[in-house]
């Protein structure tokens, strides 16, 4: 199996048991070994009492992203930490993409990097998350 095949694999598995990312509005776009992109469109459920994307919905989107990105070797992992911070504004209509890629893989721990950016390319959030390997697999593999 290819790393790319176990991605894959790794993100069907984990997509079809996600039902908070589905339940938001989110879709799975594309994963890698240790990369992810989701997508999101603002809906009028997304906004906040300032009329503009809710916070904890970008954060949610990278934080899917992330997990995506740091499960796709087949070993489960689990976020320790999180830490984003707020660029620009996402409003209503907005197609928000989160991108992650890793940074750092050594031994359990993983380092991970998350954008998300508009539609037209402006960075709404960054996001740094720290991944933990703990014990399963997201689908049995032949060793």
């Amino acid at each position: 199996m290819t790393p790319q095949e176990r991605a894959e694999r790794s993100a069907a598995a984990m997509w079809a048991s996600d039902d908070a990312s589905k339940w938001v509005g989110m879709s799975l776009q594309r994963v890698t070994p240790g990369g992810a992109v989701l997508a999101l469109r603002v809906e009028k459920h997304h906004t906040n009492g300032h009329d503009i994307c809710h916070g904890g919905v970008i954060f949610t989107l990278a934080d899917s992203a992330f997990a995506f990105a740091c499960n796709s070797y087949n070993q489960v992992a689990v976020a320790q930490h999180n830490m984003i911070s707020f660029t620009e504004p996402g409003h209503l209509g907005d197609d928000l993409t989160a991108t992650a890629r890793e940074v750092s893989l050594r031994g359990k721990s993983g380092l991970y990097d998350v954008r998300v950016a508009r539609g037209d390319g402006t960075v709404i959030a960054e996001m740094r998350g720290c991944s933990r390997i703990i014990a399963g697999q997201h689908f049995e593999e032949e060793t």
